[in-house]
């Protein structure tokens, strides 16, 4: 035991010195503390050291009393079976995940009356107060085809509400119920949203009324299909058949949206859903109260994206604004002298960054008005008044088909000038004009987008109707070239890049 307890000692000094002799050698080097594996590095006074979560529960507190939850029961002539979305569901097809997923949650759905046998149900969604004697925002999808509509109050008082009227295009009604004093949300600009800010929305999701869920912008301007004149702002929000009508708040209580859409593959929320800007819902209800509709200016124009190789072909700085690919014939743009090729950088000094972003812009004004564009043609800026139409003024006076095509000389093999990677045949119709067909693309026209069966109309804006018309256009038009192209019943433009 006394030589264990004496070996042991032994070590324990050995240790002693051995850490000893480590802090002497790193005094030695001018090293008084250990050194760090890794080195510690210290933020910045101007750098946030922590970010922490948002609580919405004081917004819950004092918004959640404007929204409101909408029963309405169909006509008696809407279909069998139609969902909120106004989808009738028996004509999906058997397996089909969206009328699965129906068939599963919707008998289910908690005090929500079950289909009685001649297929009239209710028809359920959110919406909020915009004023103290009633009027109320919801989605026109929500109350399309309905008859009595009911709305729910937070405080549990139900009133029949009236219709005053819908848009389809932007897909917002106004309702209006006979109540005095009510709680208004207050409304919120849209513009100064930014990606990842926190957002919330309120609303009746499958019938469950005042449920909140939260989430991020993702994304704003959003160009659906179909949708042209709403540039939606993307959230990753949930939103699920029932939230449709109802707010979408930022963090300071402000409604910013109206929750409307969502993308999903399987009928139920999958990350990604969309929301009308409040801006853009107001415009429309202030217009259904005090005239019954809603009017929207116009130019008369067919528009495509500006993409980069695109705005290099058309000497650009940056790839933004709307390029004109056809003008409508009787249009405020024909009148205006707009021409195909021109380029629209901004209206009434507001910049278009995106082609989507121009009818939203001319469709905010009333007809009649006059606005000023800036617009790129051949290289300059020049500035353009035009008058605006109104939806539905102008019609195409040139969707008769074309007669048939015919070669100018049967079995003949066309051009290709050099370096493009095109094929052209020339051909004549039975009016006696001639086209420049695609037969062939390979190389700078494949990777442009060309087609065979394209027709080339116009090569740096210049009208081409034969080799040597496109020979003569394509020498002087430099090495990165737009070329419009008819293909089928749509023109667009195609940058050739012959580097």
């Amino acid at each position: 035991m006394k030589t264990n307890r004496s070996q042991a000692a032994l070590i324990i000094a050995a240790s002693l010195l051995t850490v000893a002799g480590c802090d002497k050698i790193n005094s030695f080097f001018g090293k008084n503390e250990p050194q760090e594996m890794v080195q510690r590095v210290e933020p910045k006074k101007d750098e946030t050291v922590g970010m922490l979560l948002p609580d919405f529960a004081q917004l819950v507190d004092k918004e959640g009393q404007t929204v409101v939850n909408i029963q309405a029961t169909p006509n008696s002539a809407a279909k069998r079976g139609s969902s909120e979305e106004g989808m009738d569901l028996s004509q999906l097809p058997d397996g089909d995940p969206f009328s699965e997923f129906f068939k599963r949650l919707v008998p289910n759905m908690p005090d929500m009356p079950q289909e009685e046998e001649d297929g009239s149900g209710l028809n359920f969604g959110s919406g909020f107060i915009i004023s103290p004697d009633g009027y109320i925002l919801t989605n026109t999808h929500v109350v399309s085809g309905m008859g009595n509509i009911k709305v729910l109050l937070n405080d549990k008082r139900e009133y029949s509400a009236k219709l005053i009227g819908s848009d389809r295009q932007s897909d917002v009604a106004l309702l209006k119920i006979d109540a005095q004093d009510l709680p208004v949300v207050k409304i919120g600009n849209p513009k100064d949203l930014k990606p990842g800010e926190w957002v919330a929305a309120i609303g009746a999701p499958f019938g469950f009324d005042n449920s909140v869920t939260a989430g991020i912008v993702s994304a704003k301007g959003r160009s659906l299909p179909n949708e042209n004149y709403t540039p939606f702002i993307q959230t990753d929000v949930a939103i699920n058949p029932g939230n449709s009508g109802g707010p979408l708040f930022n963090l300071k209580g402000q409604v910013v949206g109206i929750n409307s859409q969502i993308y999903s593959r399987s009928g139920g929320f999958m990350g990604i859903s969309f929301a009308i800007p409040i801006d853009v819902a107001m415009n429309v209800a202030n217009q259904l109260r005090t005239t019954g509709k809603v009017q929207r200016g116009q130019l008369g124009v067919i528009i495509q994206e500006v993409s980069y190789d695109l705005a290099q072909s058309f000497g650009l700085d940056k790839a933004s604004g709307a390029l004109i690919a056809k003008i409508i014939p009787n249009s405020p743009a024909a009148a205006a002298g707009l021409q195909v090729g021109d380029i629209v950088r901004s209206v009434n000094g507001e910049e278009v960054r995106a082609s989507s972003d121009l009818p939203v812009m001319v469709g905010a004004i009333a007809p009649g008005k006059e606005v000023n564009l800036e617009v790129w043609r051949k290289g300059e800026k020049i500035n353009v008044k035009v008058k605006l139409g109104s939806m539905g003024e102008q019609t195409e006076s040139n969707t008769a088909s074309e007669p048939e095509a015919k070669p100018q000389q049967p079995g003949s093999e066309g051009f290709t000038p050099q370096g493009s990677g095109l094929t052209l045949r020339p051909q004549t119709d039975g009016d006696g004009k001639t086209h420049l067909i695609v037969i062939g693309v390979s190389g700078a026209a494949e990777r442009a987008g060309l087609k065979r069966g394209d027709e080339v109309l116009a090569v740096n804006n210049l009208n081409v109707a034969s080799e040597a018309d496109f020979r003569s256009a394509l020498s002087n038009a430099g090495k990165k070239v737009p070329l419009l192209v008819q293909r089928g019943e749509d023109t667009l433009f195609m940058a050739l890049n012959l580097q």
